[in-house]
């Protein structure tokens, strides 16, 4: 089975956060499992590009991954080389898999590897929910999606990350199928359990790109009604203009938060050294650093719009919030004055059962089994 994977943006290209990692990691476990993968990519990094070859193909991790020049150097990712390639290597391929959408990289391969008779799973990576149909560039999207979005999503297989993405995509398509995988995510070696120090300040973490989706307005606004002492630490990157806006809006609690900016590897020991987790975002297919969090003991609070909600409550290793200041300032209230007991256990049994469920050989079969069933089809 050879699958070509299509996604604008790859490793190292980690500026774009978890979306970047759960590609290369699927890619990684497939090739790991003997199926052969391919990538097809831009050199984008941001606004600028990757320091890479771009005329053969080059070994990331196991991978081969073939980068191409853009032209265009915002989210559009424009590639007229990377398109042409699709058009001329489609049929050497059993299924196309295209990450993402609303870039011009997914949408025109899409319509290419179609055109070619190929096979196509598209996984949108949260991109297409009614929220993303209402944020910026709401236009441009729903025009795209009239033209021709709409006609090539229902003609591909969907692969969401979670029952609340899968909802969310069922009442803007009717594809092929939609099969719920969740992401690979890519966790530190198991870490011995962490005895937070006897201090009295509840340690509080929000680890994430920084901008308005992820809802740190609402924690900023929730943390001038927490009742207990604790401190803040933001860890994450945005637009400048974003940040010191939420810099201002946090003007009463500046003692109590730390701007830590970006971490890379090094994020785990960060995310061991907190009590609790909060990520109160206004909706996310997935979150992988939720499942990063509890691989190393620490509890999460997240909102009802991240699709490991339903995860972390069956599970009983965190609490689910709304997206709204009351909600996020009592839940913390709550954990941080009654639930220590709670806090905990999460920390010995987390790490165990979060590993037993997106990593490893299990998860791998169960993504190849998707696609020979899509070939069946």
């Amino acid at each position: 089975m050879k699958i070509l994977h299509i996604t604008a943006a790859y490793k190292p290209a980690f500026i774009y956060g978890g979306p970047t990692m759960s590609v290369a990691m699927l890619c990684e476990e497939l090739a790991g499992a003997g199926i052969e993968s391919r990538v097809f990519t831009t050199t984008a990094n941001g606004k600028t590009e990757l320091p890479v070859a771009t005329d053969t193909p080059v070994n990331i991790d196991g991978v081969p991954v073939r980068y191409f020049k853009r032209l265009t150097k915002d989210h559009t990712h424009f590639s007229p080389a990377l398109l042409n390639a699709v058009w001329e290597h489609a049929r050497d391929f059993d299924i196309i898999h295209i990450h993402a959408w609303w870039n011009l990289v997914s949408v025109l391969a899409c319509g290419i590897a179609l055109g070619r008779k190929v096979p196509v799973v598209v996984s949108p990576r949260g991109m297409l929910s009614s929220y993303t149909f209402g944020s910026r560039n709401m236009g441009a999207k729903s025009i795209i999606h009239k033209l021709m979005g709409k006609r090539y999503l229902d003609k591909s297989h969907i692969h969401t990350t979670s029952a609340h993405e899968s909802r969310a995509v069922e009442k803007l398509l009717q594809p092929l199928s939609v099969t719920e995988l969740p992401n690979f995510v890519k966790l530190d070696e198991l870490r011995p359990e962490y005895t937070q120090p006897a201090e009295s300040v509840f340690k509080l973490l929000f680890f994430s790109r920084i901008e308005e989706k992820k809802g740190l307005d609402i924690l900023i606004n929730a943390l001038k009604t927490i009742d207990v002492p604790y401190h803040l630490t933001i860890a994450g990157t945005g637009d400048d203009a974003y940040i010191n806006h939420l810099k201002t809006l946090a003007a009463d609690v500046a003692g109590n938060i730390t701007w830590a900016g970006f971490y890379g590897d090094d994020k785990f020991e960060l995310l061991q050294q907190h009590h609790l987790l909060v990520l109160p975002s206004h909706d996310e297919n997935f979150g992988n650093v939720v499942v990063e969090s509890l691989s190393v003991g620490t509890a999460v609070l997240i909102s009802e719009n991240v699709g490991l909600a339903g995860y972390v409550l069956s599970e009983n290793l965190g609490w689910v919030c709304q997206t709204n200041t009351a909600s996020v300032s009592d839940a913390i209230n709550n954990i941080a004055q009654n639930q220590h007991q709670q806090l905990a256990q999460i920390r010995q049994t987390a790490p165990g059962r979060v590993r037993e469920h997106f990593t490893g050989t299990a998860l791998a079969i169960r993504y190849i089994e998707f696609y020979r069933t899509i070939l069946q089809k």
